[in-house]
């Protein structure tokens, strides 16, 4: 029996989850059948008896009926906002490549609000607990979309203090433009002036900044060691006269955010913006050696030896599977035949011990994670081991973004004291193949001991003895 400490031991539970199978993620989960929950946190896991030894007159209890539980899931690059005004449409949609947004922007705080909460009713539907809002702030005040500026960042602040998010949100700021370009002065400007105060940072933290380093291989604006296959020659997003001074920048930006603690998350596909990043995290490391938990966002062209130096400096890498799988044709195209099977290296990752979160970049892509697990298997190719694959694959969207969240302590996992975030599929993801997994459904998701979704109205109250 696994239980958590402290005098109400014993105590009631508010929920039992029972008759299944709960795969808690943490050291001695195995054989684990059901699950308490008490005041927003995991009270025991254990089996039946165990368990429902906690059960008291108000406990609602869930038959599984063979189901499974899993934590919550936390999707580490999701623009929610953004996600909440374009759904049911992607940038992808059916496509192999990703196409113009739709039109349909948010011109204010009522409007960008609607679509917090529109978002987050779809991530609970797909047992999403977490999420992270990768750029958010005055770069994008005057964007298209009005889905990434200041007064999005607001908006998630009011909703955080009215009690009113579906889940809990990381946010980066953002101090030049989404997907273009950006300054040095700006953003050291917007680095001072930076208020990350939150009035509960376990519903809402800012935990850093996003610095776009350069484009996509598909749109040839990757910043490569070498010439794409028409010869197009890339160059960084960041200002600066010439490559030397724009990487000088880049450097720059990353080392500055890194002394006043914040976070970074940069935006580099190339091998060689890569690289200029990896450069200014050593540099950095050394002046402060902090492990602020920094990460290359999606990282298609990261090599080998890249991979070893990101797990020597605890560097993560966040990246989407399904866009290997669809851009592969265009990455060939663009860069010349075969180079797509060397890019999106996820087992050498796996492998080279780099902490990997997979994620969706919704609404680049849908926001459901198991579409993500089936394009990673898919991309990996044929696994000695298909059942150890799902499982690691799985802690890539729960044990490894709580890592980057520097939330492991309390979310991430279900062992006991943990927080009760948590969702049922199903079928057991473990007794199904990658290829079949988008086909389960979320039954139920639960965040802070709080069900937020039901598929299928399930719940029943336990009997006053």
């Amino acid at each position: 029996m696994r239980t958590a400490d402290g005098d109400a031991r014993n105590a009631s539970a508010d929920l039992i989850l029972r008759g299944g199978v709960v795969h808690a993620l943490c050291p001695g989960d195995g054989g684990v059948t059901a699950i308490a929950l008490r005041a927003g946190h995991v009270a025991r896991i254990g089996d039946e008896r165990e368990v429902m030894a906690l059960a008291g007159p108000a406990t609602r209890v869930v038959d599984l009926a063979g189901r499974a539980v899993l934590p919550g899931v936390n999707d580490a690059h999701l623009h929610a906002t953004w996600l909440g005004a374009m759904w049911p449409d992607t940038l992808f949609g059916g496509q192999a490549g990703p196409g113009p947004a739709p039109q349909r922007p948010l011109l204010d705080a009522a409007e960008r609000r609607r679509a917090i909460l529109r978002a987050g009713e779809l991530v609970a539907s797909l047992g999403i607990t977490s999420y992270t809002e990768p750029g958010l702030g005055p770069g994008e005040d005057h964007g298209a979309t009005g889905a990434f500026g200041t007064s999005v960042a607001e908006q998630y602040r009011a909703l955080a203090v009215e009690g009113l998010l579906r889940a809990r949100v990381t946010a980066l700021w953002l101090f030049g433009e989404l997907d273009g370009p950006s300054d040095l002065e700006s953003f050291l400007a917007g680095l001072a002036a930076t208020d990350g105060t939150t009035n509960d940072p376990r519903w809402l933290r800012f935990a850093g900044v996003k610095i776009f380093a350069d484009g996509i291989p598909p749109m040839r604006s990757a910043y490569t060691h070498h010439c794409y296959a028409d010869g197009v020659i890339p160059s960084l997003l960041v200002a600066g006269a010439d490559d030397a001074e724009r990487e000088a920048n880049l450097a720059q930006m990353i080392i500055a955010a890194h002394r006043a603690g914040h976070q970074v998350g940069v935006h580099a596909t190339g091998d060689r913006s890569i690289d200029v990043t990896l450069d200014a995290i050593e540099r950095a490391r050394a002046e402060r050696d902090t492990d602020l938990g920094h990460y290359v966002i999606h990282g298609d062209l990261v090599t080998r030896p890249q991979l070893r130096r990101m797990a020597a400096l605890g560097v993560g890498l966040d990246t989407q599977p399904e866009i290997a799988v669809r851009t592969r044709t265009l990455v060939d195209a663009a860069l010349g035949p075969g180079s797509a099977a060397a890019a999106w290296p996820l087992q050498a990752a796996l492998d080279e011990g780099v902490p990997l979160c997979l994620t969706s970049d919704a609404p680049v892509l849908s926001p459901d994670w198991r579409r993500q697990i089936a394009a990673a298997d898919e991309w990996m190719g044929p696994a000695p081991d298909p059942r150890r694959r799902m499982g690691r694959l799985l802690r890539c969207y729960t044990v490894e973004p709580a890592r980057q969240d520097h939330a492991l302590a309390w979310k991430g996992t279900l062992a006991p004291g943990m927080v009760a975030d948590l969702c049922v599929l199903e079928a057991d993801p473990l007794a199904v193949t990658p290829a079949e997994l988008p086909d389960v459904n979320v039954d139920l998701t639960v965040v802070d001991g709080e069900i937020v979704y039901d598929r299928g109205a399930r719940v029943a109250v336990v009997e006053t003895a």
